[in-house]
């Protein structure tokens, strides 16, 4: 048997590559919420989620026009974005929450905030996708 140099063993820290640091999802949620707040949009927590780690749906309240939701995905580009999972168009508020069910039965550790904004604005800057 033959032993491999020690040069020709990768050093650890040469073969890890880390990964960018995630802000945990409560304080990201907190955020959000008090961004809608000074922005004179009301928003709620439907449903809380894992304070880690959990992943966040966005039910946008159009106040009368219909419903949206919304849940954060990466492009191509590994850019985060945020994609309309019911579809271009408000969908009643039966459809939204069903949605929201069959995503909760999957990932109980999935975070949902209502947002409330008859102009559908939202408290972020991150592009939406349809």
């Amino acid at each position: 048997m033959i032993a491999a140099p020690v040069a020709a063993i990768p050093n650890v820290a040469d073969v890890v590559v880390l990964s960018k640091a995630r802000l945990k999802a409560k304080l990201w949620v907190q955020a959000t919420l008090r961004t809608c707040m000074v922005q004179e949009m009301t928003a709620t927590i439907v449903h809380k989620g894992d304070e880690d780690a959990g992943a966040v749906l966005i039910k946008q309240n159009l106040l009368g026009a219909g419903f949206c939701i919304l849940t954060q995905i990466r492009s191509v580009d590994g850019e985060l974005v945020w994609l309309r999972a019911t579809g271009q168009d408000p969908v009643p508020e039966s459809m939204a929450d069903d949605y929201i069910v069959r995503q909760r039965r999957r990932d109980r550790d999935l975070w949902v905030i209502e947002i409330e904004d008859r102009q559908g604005r939202l408290p972020f800057e991150t592009p939406v996708r349809d």
